[in-house]
Parts: structure tokens; C-alpha cells; sequence
């Protein structure tokens, strides 16, 4: 699930250019940036900022403190990268998408990429269904050519996104979680090696949901499908040649739970 931006003059994928870059809360050189990012090594979170509040901004700063005791060997201080969030936004922006990234070989330098903020897509997203499996899945990591790579491809097929399986067993989407409706509008989530969506993480808190494995051949003996990442929640229609009645009021019933959790001030 890409955002959207609004603006006709850049491809949903990738959203309008980027506002403003900072590296440990300074303006990036060339020679940082080239250094650092040359490698392709890292980890990174990207969240939604509203009025200044993050929703699971705690969430956010533990997803890569642990991805940087994992790739580094030593934790990121929940304060340092908050601060470097705020000096980000600066005074000047309230509402934006984020990239938090550490990166680098040996010791990490973490960078802030602002941009304007983004919104769901407005349609019901078609999935088509391709075996790959990302590599370290519990870890948002950099080097997400495989999965963007099977979106372009999905969507020169006529789909929106595609839905990654391993062994014919749904795994997520290419950036977002996947939710079923079982027959009463409960929530299903795939049982398989995926990242963590914050958005997920979120939704688990608040509504009663189960685990089990999903194949990709029994897709239709659900109500419906749904997809999450930071900027939100969207319908899916069809997977493959499988297409989804649309389930309203279980999907509201997501919406309306997303929309009443609260955000953290970054401040």
C-alpha cells in the first residue's frame, strides 16, 4: 500500500519531493550521504506526523532501538532520536511523513527525511499474489528492492500492490501488513515470518483479533481484507482471482478504532 499525495506531478510511490534532510539534527553533506547510504545498510521506521502527535510513537522508537541493538550492537536513546525528530519538523512544519533512518557501517548515524504528509489510497486495493519472501522480515531494513520490485511488477499486471507468500502461505503485502475478516467481521491476521506493522501493533491493542495461517489458495472462505501500514487503513477488493464484497461495517469498525487511538506529542 503506496500513499498518496495529491499531487499530480509525482508518482504515488515515491510522493513529492522531500522537504528537508537532517543527519544527527544537522544538514546532510555529500560526502555523509554518500558514505553512509553507499552501503545499504541500516534500518529505518517511517511514521505519519499530525498536529506535531505520532500515533505509537513509543512503538516507533522501540521498533529501532531493538533493530539497532540487532544490526549494531547497541541501543538508540528514545530522547536523542525523538529530539532529532522535533529539530527536524523544526518550527515550521505540523503535519508530514517521516523516514527515521539509522545507517552505516561500524557506528550508526541516524537521519530525519521530511515530507509532505501522505493519506491512504482512495480505492480498494487489488492484490496479486508472487512468492517472495523478504529477508530478515522481523526487521524494517534497508534494501527493499525484492518487495518494490514485485509492486511494480503487480501493478504492470493491472494490480495496485502485491501480496508476498512463502510456500503458498500469505505472508504481507510489500510495505503493509494484511488483515481477513473471518465470517462474524473478526479481525485475522496471517501467521507467517512478517514485520511487525506499528499500525498492527496498534490494532491488536484495541480490537479482539486471532492469528492462523492464511493460504494463498484459501483466500475466499474470508469475508473481506484490509491493509495496514503507517499512513492508515484501506480496503482490498481482489486477491488474484478472488474478489472481496465489500465489508463495511467491519471495516468501519476498523477505521473508527484506529481513528480513537491517541498520538504522542513529539515534543
Amino acid at each position: 500500500m503506496a500513499a498518496t499525495t495529491g499531487d499530480p506531478r509525482f508518482p504515488p510511490r515515491y510522493g513529492p519531493s522531500v522537504l528537508r534532510i537532517e543527519i544527527e539534527g544537522e544538514p546532510p553533506t555529500t560526502d555523509r550521504l554518500a558514505t553512509g547510504l553507499s552501503a545499504n545498510y541500516g534500518h529505518f521506521t517511517a511514521l505519519q506526523v499530525r498536529d506535531r502527535r505520532v500515533k505509537g510513537l513509543d512503538l516507533h522508537l522501540s521498533r529501532l532501538d531493538r533493530a539497532n541493538r540487532e544490526l549494531y550492537g547497541t541501543g538508540l536513546d528514545h530522547d536523542h532520536v525523538r529530539g532529532l525528530i522535533a529539530h527536524a519538523l523544526g518550527d515550521d512544519v505540523r503535519d508530514a511523513a517521516l523516514r527515521v533512518i539509522a545507517f552505516g557501517v561500524g557506528a550508526p548515524s541516524v537521519m530525519v527525511a521530511v515530507r509532505p504528509p501522505g493519506t491512504p489510497p482512495a480505492t480498494p486495493q487489488r492484490l496479486l499474489p508472487v512468492a517472495y519472501a523478504r529477508p530478515f522480515p522481523h526487521l524494517k531494513h534497508l534494501g527493499g528492492f525484492g518487495q518494490l520490485h514485485h509492486r511494480a511488477l503487480a501493478e504492470r499486471a493491472g494490480y495496485d500492490d502485491a501480496l508476498l507468500t512463502a510456500d503458498g502461505v500469505v505472508v504481507e503485502a510489500a510495505t503493509a501488513n494484511i488483515g481477513f475478516f473471518d465470517d462474524d467481521g473478526g479481525v485475522v491476521w496471517p501467521e507467517a515470518d512478517w514485520l511487525h506493522g506499528i499500525t498492527m501493533r496498534l490494532l491488536e491493542g484495541v480490537l479482539p483479533t486471532r492469528r492462523e495461517v492464511v493460504r494463498s489458495a484459501d483466500v475466499g472462505r474470508y469475508r473481506g481484507a484490509f491493509l495496514t501500514n503507517s499512513i492508515g487503513v484501506v480496503a482490498v477488493s481482489r486477491i488474484a482471482d478472488v474478489e472481496f464484497a465489500p465489508a463495511d461495517q467491519a471495516l468501519a469498525r476498523v477505521h473508527a478504532a484506529y481513528d480513537a487511538i491517541p498520538a504522542d506529542p513529539v515534543e
